[in-house]
């Protein structure tokens, strides 16, 4: 049965805003109510067509009136953001995430309409650390617990998105863990990263990516919301590709700099403002991270209609991204480097 009355959170945001489009688009939903503590984009705004805006903010407790007087029966968390520099620091970042998660569960447990929660989570919550399994399924953990920012609030909401399971054991719970999303229109750490002309790199390393197109992104969300399909989902597209074929498939120059120097590169960067790398986002392009997405296929019934290297591609042609230097003559020279440190013969009549 299709939800009645749909609350989403962070609608200002890409994925919100245009989820609750959609589902507003439904005949079958009488209600989509769009809570965020910011205004939608002017575009984005229009593009909501009768989907209610509520400016908001989930941390209050007033959003339990929300909740109770539109007798909303579903709720879909989006607002949970990566970004401390979106949010006024890291102090603001956790509050966001963490206590507007905390009120808004609250929320739901003393309302008696709701019986449908879906969060969008993130792979970020598995960590990244050489100790890593080549693919990490739904019931596996972290190697190394996330000792901050965004991967460490994921991981705390999830928590407490358990402990809401185990008070309203009759609200059906969806957690999905998206793979890092990147594509036409997404503003991300890692889409200004790989838009950067020279991108810094761990030397000796080259992590193994998997992205997540954003129109898979969408149709999961919009399937979750309408279908009732309780569990834990990882979210990712078919296939990976190394980090070091990212960038030359950007067109841009690899700076590999000494693990001990990624820090200090990232904390440089965060002062220019050019790029906002947090810790756990770091060492994601040291170790990189793929995930089994066995159940999103057979027991969410979704396939990703875009694969990891086609989600890169669309990003890149999507920016207008051309090469900073040409192709053939970083190829010719990469392979010149590799002969000489082999030891080649070279060709003293050339």
């Amino acid at each position: 049965m299709k939800p009645r009355v749909v609350l989403v959170t962070g609608v200002a945001g890409f994925l919100g805003g245009r989820l609750a489009a959609r589902l507003a688009r439904d005949p079958e939903i009488e209600r989509v109510l769009g809570v965020d503590v910011v205004p939608p984009a002017p575009e984005l705004r229009r593009a909501l067509g009768r989907a209610e805006f509520i400016l908001a903010d989930i941390r209050n407790p007033l959003i339990a009136k929300v909740v109770a007087a539109a007798r909303v029966d579903t709720v879909v968390h989006t607002a949970v953001t990566p970004s401390a520099s979106s949010r006024g620091g890291r102090s603001v970042m956790k509050e966001m995430n963490v206590l507007g998660t905390m009120q808004l569960l609250a929320a739901c447990q003393t309302a008696p309409t709701v019986d449908r929660l879906v969060l969008k989570s993130t792979s970020a919550v598995y960590g990244a650390s050489s100790r890593d399994p080549a693919m990490f399924t739904e019931q596996m953990g972290p190697k190394d617990l996330p000792s901050g920012g965004y991967a460490k609030d994921a991981a705390e909401i999830e928590g407490y998105l358990r402990g809401f399971g185990r008070r309203r054991p009759d609200v059906d719970i969806t957690t999905l863990r998206f793979a890092n999303v990147i594509g036409p229109d997404i503003d991300t750490a890692l889409t200004r990263y790989f838009a950067m002309p020279i991108v810094p790199t761990v030397l000796g390393h080259d992590a193994r990516v998997q992205l997540l197109h954003p129109e898979d992104a969408l149709a999961v969300l919009e399937r979750a919301s309408l279908g009732r399909l309780p569990g834990v989902f990882n979210v990712g597209a078919d296939g990976v590709i190394m980090l070091s074929q990212a960038v030359r498939r950007a067109g841009r120059v690899a700076l590999p700099v000494p693990g001990t120097a990624v820090r200090p590169v990232g904390n440089l960067l965060r002062g220019t403002r050019l790029l906002d790398l947090s810790s756990d986002q770091v060492r994601f392009l040291n170790f990189g991270r793929v995930l089994d997405t066995t159940r999103l296929k057979e027991s969410f019934g979704f396939t990703p209609r875009w694969t990891t290297r086609q989600a890169f591609d669309d990003f890149v042609t999507s920016r207008g991204l051309r090469p900073i230097v040409d192709h053939d003559w970083l190829t010719a020279l990469e392979r010149g480097v590799r002969d000489r440190a082999g030891g080649a013969p070279t060709d003293r009549n050339g």
